[in-house]
């Protein structure tokens, strides 16, 4: 297929050949991969600029992503892809077989820059999905930063950089920059443009940025970012969000009531911290979806509204496939044995094949979890309708599990499902989506709020 790149493409094409550290910030289905590879394609056979090129980034898209982008243009049949993925053996194997570009997950950075010490042998580094590298704690985040100096080029590819908030900025962009912009220390650039927020006597849970913040952080490090929205360059089908109500009968009511009131007892609004915030919240959200799992790990049914409002809602598609999102594994498994005698071919999002089967319109049902599903995957063709059958909290996994659909090359309005039960977390958990505050700032206020309702009761 013959490539012919949109005025923001090329722009971005020619920083990539003309920057040597650059943060590509590109929304969701602008094509952050065909312009990288472009522009390797040019550095690498063009000027000589780089001879060996890794690719960092999470393991469903290190599988096949990169490798099928290349394989889809004309321009870019000369680049020699190899995904060093695998067992100890295969990554060593991949390693040593000659390649322009190697592609490898995340997790396995840390072995990576332990297997090459001293003799780090990629001159250009690109790190897809940038803001898996924001915890500047992280194993991954630190083996990194001891081989930056033997990388002379540096990209780092995301479309959500911040979020959870500005703080995450630093890691990433001290990666590009190792700490010209930002200070070479975190706690130096969170006392400078950030106070404490929410906080007890022991402990501050998050910071706010100081007034100017955002514009001042923005100017420092503008020189080294691109930042750009999908709306701004595509014009896309629109995309509708539905909530699909889900109504407890009453001996579900009952349980639900029963177990939400013991636990949010448990525990005073002035002890809830991150922690038991999130056990909690976690707890309920299982419930709203019909089982939790007890002290054994063993599912346990409590209803199964939700099962049928699902089924309802999968019989009204009809026929038309669906992306179905689940929370937990009991979920998935509950979801697939609803579905048994359906004569529906369901499937789970595990492999590269899936992918293909899915965009061929082999599939009804395509089940996945937003964490592995979230990156990097082309879904576009094979449906444009998602069912969020269990939410969570991570704003960032939701709005990147939905553009799996709403992304350039979709041809039908994107319609987004949200089984949400009445009453229930599920809804505090949609209303901090929909406002754009899904962070543990919003799942502590929820909660709390929770707590005063049923002292009042």
């Amino acid at each position: 297929m013959k490539y012919v790149p949109h005025a923001y493409q090329r722009y971005c094409i020619n920083r990539l050949i003309t920057d040597e550290t650059l943060g590509l910030l590109l929304d969701m289905g602008l094509g952050k991969t065909v312009i990288t590879l472009t522009a390797i394609n040019d550095l690498k056979y063009n000027r000589f600029a780089v001879s060996k090129v890794l690719v960092i980034a999470p393991k469903k898209v290190a599988e096949s992503t990169w490798v099928k982008e290349a394989a889809k243009w004309d321009h870019l049949q000369m680049l020699r892809i190899i995904p060093a993925l695998g067992s100890l053996a295969k990554r060593v194997k991949a390693l040593n077989t000659p390649a322009d570009i190697y592609v490898i997950n995340r997790e396995n950075v840390p072995w990576l820059v332990e297997y090459y010490r001293n003799v780090w042998p990629f001159d250009m580094v690109i790190v897809d999905e940038f803001s898996s590298f924001k915890n500047h704690q992280a194993k991954r985040f630190k083996a990194l930063t001891w081989v930056r100096k033997h990388i002379s080029r540096f990209v780092g590819l995301t479309g959500t950089p911040a979020p959870n908030g500005l703080l995450d900025l630093w890691a990433q962009v001290y990666l590009l920059d190792e700490g010209e912009r930002l200070g070479v220390k975190i706690g130096d650039f969170r006392e400078r443009y950030f106070e404490p927020n929410q906080r007890n006597r022991e402990r501050i849970f998050n910071y706010a940025p100081k007034p100017g913040a955002e514009e001042a952080i923005q100017k420092l490090i503008g020189d080294i970012c691109v930042s750009m929205k999908a709306e701004d360059y595509l014009e896309l089908p629109d995309c509708i969000s539905v909530t699909v109500p889900v109504v407890l009968d009453r001996k579900a009511q009952v349980a639900y009531q029963t177990l939400e009131k013991e636990m949010l007892l448990e525990v005073d609004e002035t002890t809830i911290d991150a922690g038991s915030a999130a056990v909690l919240t976690n707890k309920l959200l299982q419930l709203c979806n019909g089982a939790v799992y007890d002290e054994d790990k063993e599912m346990v049914e409590i209803h199964r509204c939700k099962i049928e409002v699902f089924l309802e809602l999968v019989e009204g598609l009809n026929g038309k496939p669906a992306l179905v999102f689940y929370n937990f594994q009991h979920d998935r498994d509950r979801i697939k044995k609803a579905l048994e005698g359906s004569g529906l071919r369901v499937r789970e999002l595990k492999t590269p094949q899936d992918e293909d089967d899915w965009n061929s319109r082999q599939i009804d049902i395509l089940l996945a979890h937003p964490a592995s599903a979230a990156y990097g995957l082309n879904l576009q063709q094979g449906g444009n309708h998602v069912i969020w059958f269990g939410l969570n909290w991570s704003l960032e996994l939701y709005q990147q599990a939905n553009k799996r659909l709403h992304r350039q090359g979709q041809t039908e309005k994107v319609i987004l499902h949200h089984l949400a039960v009445e009453g229930g977390v599920d809804e505090d958990v949609l209303a901090a989506l929909n406002t754009k505050s899904a962070t543990q700032a919003g799942l502590m206020k929820a909660l709390k709020a929770r707590v005063e309702r049923v002292k009042g009761e």
